[in-house]
């Protein structure tokens, strides 16, 4: 009884490309609790606690890609010598090629993987060519530590940040694995001055940590998830089979799948560090309380929207070249960010509607933010309300074409909410679909939930002796498991 036991054991620690290793995992609860008994162990000697931390951090890249985690050494390796040789350099022209070639072999390698098919289709359909895909395999994260990656070359690059000398530090930063795989993109001068710092883990980091990744795993799983699986994928697969109404529902359940999947994520990863003593910036802050597409992208994915401002938007010119310019500049800065995306035209789509979005209200600012009126609270909070209404909508409407896959499904959406919407379907849509549409009202109930909310949660667990948290993580695991369980469920259109 004991070798296929032993057998199995061993074969769960291998890469498995049918089963990757992701934070809602059982193996990866295992990996993360075996983790955390080690590091108690090692935590106060520097050295020992970054080695250790790098070699957890890169078998967990090779449980999620397989040998594919070689890449982030490759990257680690490049960026260390290039980047202490562009310190070293004494001419500002070495400097500068040291420079180029860092990011020719950054942008290379993630063009490779991600764009080399997208391009290979472009030239097949503009000249009738019959050249084959590659049918690459992207490297998971690779988008995230490229950019990571880039970020620390060019603020050395620029005198802002000093490399550091041992290669395990620079290897420790880029492969952390809190977030690794879906972000946030994490600034060099804002963790590597935390890697040999001593390492102290208060209550409050306790409680904020099990906070963000109990809330992570239910925004994940238990919303994210569940909506994904019972109802939004069926609409998106075939929206020719669904009415106006139905496509209208599914676009909002995704705009909450994909938000609640992402800061999900985030949560997770940023709980994790805090329980480990490291500090990562806040990735998603309620974003669709926004009440303009400007807050709204201050709100979403604030790692990559910084880093978008602080790397393209900014040495493209920003707004020190005039109005004309700065709108052109906002538009290319959202472009590429789409791209970023994936390799899609439907991606590039996304980007520029979100980059012309951001040009208008720029305008709009600078039409009516000069005029000052003395405004009744009431019209301010109607203002903001409608505000809020017309931008979530604008992202929704957004949402469609990053979602769709190809601009034919999204047109099939597009008319069926505008041309066959049969409201009469959605009393009984409801009733079929009672469990979801309750699950979305939860998600966005928690959503625009005030910060209060948020810190006397916190502050709960704060005074929560050690067995109460337990419990608390203990009864999010059970109910994750019963919704990983739960979304095996057949959708109602399927059953007959």
């Amino acid at each position: 009884m004991l070798h296929p036991d032993l057998h199995k054991l061993l074969q769960s620690l291998v890469y498995n490309p049918k089963d990757p290793l992701l934070f809602n995992s059982g193996f990866f609860l295992c990996f993360f609790f075996a983790f955390l008994l080690f590091y108690q162990l090692v935590y106060k000697r520097k050295l020992t606690r970054v080695i250790l931390f790098t070699l957890f951090s890169l078998y967990f890249f090779y449980k999620a890609c397989g040998f594919y985690f070689l890449f982030i050494l490759l990257s680690a390796v490049v960026d260390f010598n290039l980047s202490n040789a562009i310190d070293r350099a004494s001419s500002l022209t070495r400097k500068k090629l040291l420079l180029t070639f860092s990011i020719v072999i950054n942008l290379g390698l993630l063009f490779y993987f991600k764009y080399t098919d997208f391009f290979i289709g472009m030239i097949n359909d503009w000249s009738g060519g019959t050249i084959q895909p590659l049918k690459l395999i992207l490297p998971i994260g690779i988008s995230f530590y490229t950019f990571e990656n880039l970020s620390y070359t060019i603020d050395v690059y620029r005198g802002h940040f000093k490399p550091v000398k041992s290669f395990w530090d620079y290897c420790f930063f880029l492969s952390f694995f809190p977030k690794l795989v879906m972000g946030p993109i994490v600034r060099a001068a804002d963790f590597i001055p935390q890697i040999r710092k001593e390492i102290h883990v208060s209550r409050e980091d306790i409680a904020l940590g099990l906070y963000l990744i109990v809330g992570g795993l239910f925004k994940k799983v238990v919303i994210s998830d569940y909506i994904y699986v019972n109802y939004v994928d069926y609409i998106f697969s075939d929206p020719t089979r669904h009415s106006g109404i139905e496509c209208l529902l599914g676009v909002y359940g995704y705009a909450l799948v994909i938000y609640c999947d992402f800061s999900g994520y985030s949560d997770i990863a940023i709980g994790m560090a805090r329980w480990m003593g490291f500090t990562i910036p806040v990735n998603f802050d309620s974003p669709y309380q926004s009440s303009s597409i400007t807050e709204f992208w201050r709100r979403w994915h604030i790692s990559l929207s910084s880093w978008l401002r602080d790397y393209l938007y900014i040495p493209l010119g920003g707004n020190r070249k005039g109005k004309v310019r700065q709108y052109l500049n906002l538009f290319a800065t959202m472009l590429l960010g789409g791209l970023w995306h994936g390799a899609s035209w439907n991606f590039i789509l996304w980007g520029g509607l979100h980059g012309t979005a951001l040009a208008v209200d720029k305008m709009r600012m600078e039409l009516f933010g000069k005029v000052k009126k003395v405004r009744s609270k009431a019209y301010l909070f109607l203002q903001k309300w409608l505000g809020v209404i017309i931008t979530f909508h604008f992202v929704c409407f957004c949402w469609i074409f990053f979602k769709a896959g190809t601009f034919e499904k999204a047109q099939v959406i597009l008319h069926q909410l505008f041309f066959n919407f049969n409201a009469a379907a959605f009393v009984p849509l409801v009733v079929n679909y009672q469990t979801v549409f309750a699950v979305m009202l939860l998600g966005f109930a928690l959503h625009f939930l005030p910060k209060s909310f948020e810190l006397a949660t916190q502050r709960f667990l704060a005074v929560l002796p050690m067995l109460g948290r337990i419990l608390v993580l203990v009864v999010i695991i059970w109910l994750v498991v019963q919704v990983k369980t739960a979304e095996q469920v057949m959708p109602i259109y399927l059953q007959f």
